[in-house]
């Protein structure tokens, strides 16, 4: 089965993809995944990445797209995959069904985890990283003994910038800017399943397998 995983930041995708990816036996490739892969190995596009990185630029998008050719390409995307994080936008939709038609297949279903931006605020706002052992702590879901200090090392605990509120509701804004246009073009191919992304992990995954299942048949 060949799947993409899409939904707003804070909605859970990298643990239900880990999850999804595991139950169908298919395997779970992120672009962070691809990336490190293809620096890490030295290959001439993880060369070309990293020059563009260590500039602070963005890695252009044919680097990406050529990248994700490479990966899913590789023997064990044969049979299927799930895709964490691409495409990001219509355009790279449009370069991932040219390269799949290429490959003579196509994706069978999109799925997009829906969750409130006030229930992505809560979950993301909440979170407090130690200064120290880098462990990352909840105030409601996940809370140390005493309160800003880290149970694993005693260090101080302290909110990122990434995780305030404001910045939050910026990058969910910017997530719908550029993603709700994405959405409206996997429902007009028809493959678009929307998957209710509130409650616990486990019911989460259910659902989104039983949505799967749907389009399997």
């Amino acid at each position: 089965m060949r799947v993409v995983l899409v939904g707003p930041p804070g909605a859970g995708k990298g643990t239900q993809a880990q999850f999804i990816a595991s139950h169908l036996s298919i395997p779970k490739i992120s672009t962070g995944d691809i990336f490190r892969a293809n620096v890490s190995g030295g290959t001439e596009l993880g060369k070309l990445a990293k020059e563009y990185m260590d500039r602070g630029d963005l890695v252009p998008d044919e680097v990406t797209v050529a990248m994700v050719r490479d990966r899913l390409a590789e023997d064990d995307a044969q049979e299927g995959f799930l895709l964490d994080g691409f495409p990001r936008n219509v355009p790279q939709a449009e370069v991932l069904k040219k390269m799949l038609a290429e490959f003579g297949t196509a994706l069978d279903v999109v799925l997009n985890l829906v969750v409130e931006d006030d229930e992505v605020v809560r979950r993301l706002a909440g979170r407090r990283t130690c200064r120290s052992c880098g462990k990352v702590w909840h105030v409601l879901f996940d809370p140390p003994a005493v309160e800003g200090v880290c149970d694993a090392c005693g260090g101080e605990l302290f909110q990122r910038d990434d995780d305030r509120e404001e910045t939050i509701r910026r990058r969910l804004e910017v997530y719908q800017e550029q993603t709700s246009p994405l959405i409206s073009f996997y429902a007009d191919e028809g493959i678009l399943q929307g998957v209710d992304a509130t409650g616990p992990v486990e019911e989460i995954t259910q659902r989104a397998m039983s949505a799967l299942r749907r389009f399997a048949d």
